[in-house]
């Protein structure tokens, strides 16, 4: 199954652009579940880092990623790994319920910790991440990859930084995933593993949100979940939306879902609508349905012009260099800290609600 068609394999590719020279930014990749680690080891190494440890209790993992990456090593434990005093950053994407552990366990290792989204699944685990954090010194990244490696998400930030739509009132996400549950393995299905699925795929939507509006704190206004096609598979969301204001008075409205068509060129044609004082963009991130089997789409309207922009391999993902700098110099440019988390606890609250609303309990 190709990348285009299975989003859990989704590893974007894009120019080098190195920050750092050649091994002067070591890191690893610890817990191999989810194919989002191929992006974030990706965006590490374009951006100088070496990867020198690849470690997952399940070999043929390790094997995989060792024919994708022929410079790293496999680690025969963990432990090898947060013992290398040569390792800055470890970087993984384990099962969501299992990545704050796992990041409590790299800190107190005295090495930053780059997750995949969802970073947690728990109000319980923000908090252990946050003392720890406060604790160590170390940096708790995540990989929100909708808008960290998706060069027409990147582009839209810049443009409303430089005033193109006045100032952001609103943003609509739509993300819509292909479900490949022939290929997921048993704790995709499972409501206490993955988190749901407002905490999970939500959690791209909630981290636009922020960004896109420069808000610092939300409230979630409503959220539902469903079932909606999948009835063999009774713990798993495929449907979810989410309402939410922010302290800045902006709103947002988020749809995610695994529902896309078999007939679609690509695992999911996520789009972003950020609306502006002065004019409006839309992103179609990954295909113009019918008519680009590219993604990068990029339209504004504002006061001056009526536009598209092609964003495909023209702008970049500035993130991953942002981090190893960040690391280095103990700074927070890449995604502040109190961002990174806010985002990750609006996800949890908001697939919290919504599981009140329909008398889940977890098991």
């Amino acid at each position: 199954m190709s990348h285009m068609t299975s989003g859990m394999n989704y590893a974007p590719k894009g120019k080098p652009n190195p920050v750092v020279s050649p091994g002067e930014f070591v890191f690893a990749a610890v817990g191999l579940d989810h194919g989002h680690i191929g992006g974030q080891c990706n965006g590490l190494i374009e951006a100088g880092a070496t990867l020198k440890w690849i470690f997952d209790p399940d070999s043929a993992k390790v094997e995989k990623y060792l024919a994708q990456y022929p410079g790293a090593k496999a680690a025969r434990s963990e432990e090898e790994v947060l013992q290398d005093a040569e390792i800055r950053l470890v970087t993984s994407a384990n099962i969501p319920a299992e990545r704050c552990a796992l990041g409590l366990r790299v800190m107190a290792a005295d090495k930053d910790y780059f997750t995949d989204k969802a970073p947690l699944t728990t109000l319980a685990q923000l908090a252990d991440a946050k003392a720890a954090v406060q604790k160590t010194g170390k940096i708790y990244a995540v990989y929100y990859s909708e808008r960290l490696h998706v060069e027409a998400s990147v582009y839209a930030g810049r443009l409303i930084a430089d005033g193109a739509i006045g100032r952001v009132l609103q943003t609509i996400g739509m993300g819509p995933h292909r479900a490949s549950f022939d290929s997921r393995p048993p704790w995709f299905f499972r409501r206490e593993k993955y988190g749901g699925i407002l905490c999970d795929i939500g959690s791209h939507q909630i981290e636009q949100f922020l960004s896109y509006t420069g808000a610092k704190d939300a409230e979630i206004v409503a959220a539902q979940i469903e079932n909606y096609n999948s009835p063999q598979h009774p713990g798993l969301d495929d449907f979810g939306d989410c309402t939410l204001r922010g302290d800045n008075g902006t709103t947002g409205y988020f749809r995610v879902d695994w529902l896309t068509p078999d007939g679609l060129s690509t695992w999911g044609d996520g789009r972003t609508f950020i609306l502006g004082t002065d004019g409006y963009i839309e992103l179609r991130k990954y295909v113009d349905i019918a008519r680009s089997k590219r993604g990068g789409h990029l339209f504004l309207a504002n006061k001056h012009t009526e536009e598209y922009i092609d964003c495909e391999g023209n702008v970049g993902h500035p993130f991953f260099g942002a981090l190893i700098l960040d690391c280095l110099n103990r700074t927070e440019t890449a995604m502040p800290q109190a961002h990174t988390f806010k985002a990750a606890e609006l996800c949890v609250k908001a697939q919290m609600i919504a599981e009140r609303a329909k008398g889940i309990v977890r098991e």
